[in-house]
């Protein structure tokens, strides 16, 4: 699956601004491709640090409502470059060993997992090692029931890197990440879906379908609120029940000081006043 191949008409690409990443704004949803397929997208410290040029960018283009992170070719990513980082890196000065671990953590998770635009990880097929850090990061990921995942570090003699066991442990039960740590089997999407590693699976040819139509159901609602609600959920699974009670509604006061639209405001009116709109079954008029 290769974006440009799949442009519709009005799709605009920030065409040759990245060696490694393809990206196409198209009805405000980007559409993020690693692109590296010779290599199974596998991470590169040149791909890393364009990751973090691409999702500044993203953040600052009012076209971009939604992201959608994908791999170019048979792969989402096969996961860090084995290549250029234990061997070339290992040998570099150590501030360029900083400066290439600094900008995978920066968008792998740290830019990524609190964005300011929703996130879906599309996985088209191989997924392995490091790449499972961007897909936790992303707020939700739909997978192809064909697609490949593993933890395949045991099999080199090396734990799982960077923040790969913390990523799964915050997704899946104990029993299952260990299984797959301890022992690097690989699984499929439908196995990823039914442990939760991913919100769902489906036949590839159904793939990008299915992660449009949740991209326009995300662009549907109010921004603002849809904001706060993500970062107040991701944030508030370390707190205790009293910093979190704090936290939610400094999240929710400060979402109706931000909120132009004032949607709290509409939705009450149309749900309590006007009786046109059901909030369990539908979102208020805009």
């Amino acid at each position: 699956m290769t974006l440009h191949s799949n442009m519709k008409e009005g799709a605009v690409a920030y065409a040759d601004r990245w060696t490694t990443v393809r990206v196409e704004v198209d009805e405000g949803i980007a559409w993020v491709e690693l692109n590296r397929p010779e290599k199974r997208n596998a991470m590169s410290p040149t791909l890393n640090a364009e990751m973090v040029e691409v999702l500044e960018a993203l953040d600052a283009d009012d076209a971009c409502g939604v992201l959608v992170l994908t791999g170019a070719g048979d792969a989402f990513s096969a996961g860090m470059d084995l290549q250029e980082y234990f061997r070339e890196v290992d040998a570099a000065p150590e501030h360029v060993q900083r400066k290439v671990r600094r900008d995978a953590a920066l968008w792998q998770w740290r830019m990524l997992r609190t964005y300011a635009k929703p996130t879906i990880a599309m996985v088209n097929g191989w997924c392995f090692g490091g790449a499972f850090t961007p897909l936790v990061a992303c707020d939700l990921a739909i997978a192809a029931d064909e697609a490949t995942f593993g933890l395949s570090e045991i099999n080199w003699g090396i734990p799982p890197g960077s923040v790969v066991n913390k990523a799964l442990s915050d997704t899946v039960g104990s029993r299952t990440g260990l299984l797959y740590v301890m022992t690097g089997r690989t699984f499929d999407g439908r196995q990823a879906a039914a442990m939760g590693l991913v919100n769902s699976s489906v036949p590839h040819a159904q793939l990008r379908a299915e992660v449009e139509s949740l991209a326009h159901e995300l662009l549907a609602k109010n921004q603002v609120v849809q904001r706060a609600a993500k970062l107040g959920y991701k944030h508030c699974a370390a707190m205790s029940w009293d910093d979190a009670e704090d936290y939610l509604y400094a999240k929710l006061e400060q979402s109706q000081f931000l909120d132009a639209e004032g949607g709290r405001e509409l939705g009450l009116e149309q749900f309590l006043d006007e009786k046109r709109t059901k909030p369990g079954l539908q979102a208020y008029e805009r």
